[in-house]
């Protein structure tokens, strides 16, 4: 068995009984909305398996680091993460009638007693990664009009582009050309 499935034991059929498992998880990359985040190392996962009586509840931790492009300038850009690990497993699922809303809320252990844990680290993952990951906050971008990043040099676009947008603007009113009327008795 890999690092990233528990194998239950016999203890853990007991109530109140817990074990506590360790490991790592190197995942090849993550998409996460719009950013996909690569792991030079391996993720370190921590997690105790505890019975509730009716459920097997599974808490703890994954932490490491992602490597994804800064949501403004595009550079490589490195996140901590640390996401927290919680799920159900019930031990009964036939004998328990459960609602439509507790399906979704609650996995059942199947018949070989394991648990797999890679879905449930890449969702503790997924709540942690910031919705736009920045290589700084004052991230100045990249320019829409040149491309140059303007954390590393600055260009004359956005100058340019409002002197344009400002000759449009006066080029579009019906009254622009009677600044050019002479209406002084100067003949």
């Amino acid at each position: 068995m890999d690092q990233t499935t528990i194998q239950v034991g016999p203890e853990l059929f007991a109530p109140a009984e817990s074990s506590s498992y360790s490991g790592e998880y190197l995942p090849e990359s993550l998409s996460i909305g719009p950013d996909t985040y690569t792991f030079a190392q391996p993720l370190n996962w921590n997690v105790l398996v505890s019975n509730t009586g009716g459920a097997l509840l599974v808490a703890g931790s994954v932490t490491g680091v992602g490597t994804t492009e800064c949501s403004r300038c595009l550079e490589a850009v490195e996140v901590p993460l640390n996401g927290e690990v919680e799920a159900y497993y019930l031990l009964n699922a036939e004998e328990t009638e459960l609602t439509e809303d507790e399906e979704d809320e609650f996995e059942v252990l199947g018949e070989d007693n394991t648990i797999n844990l890679i879905p449930l680290l890449e969702a503790a993952i997924l709540v942690d990664v910031p919705l736009q990951p920045l290589c700084r906050e004052d991230c100045k971008g990249i320019c829409p009009d040149c491309g140059v990043n303007l954390n590393e040099q600055s260009c004359d676009c956005a100058e340019a582009r409002a002197k344009a947008d400002a000759e449009f603007e006066e080029a579009k009113n019906p009254f622009a050309k009677l600044k050019e009327l002479n209406l002084s008795n100067d003949s």
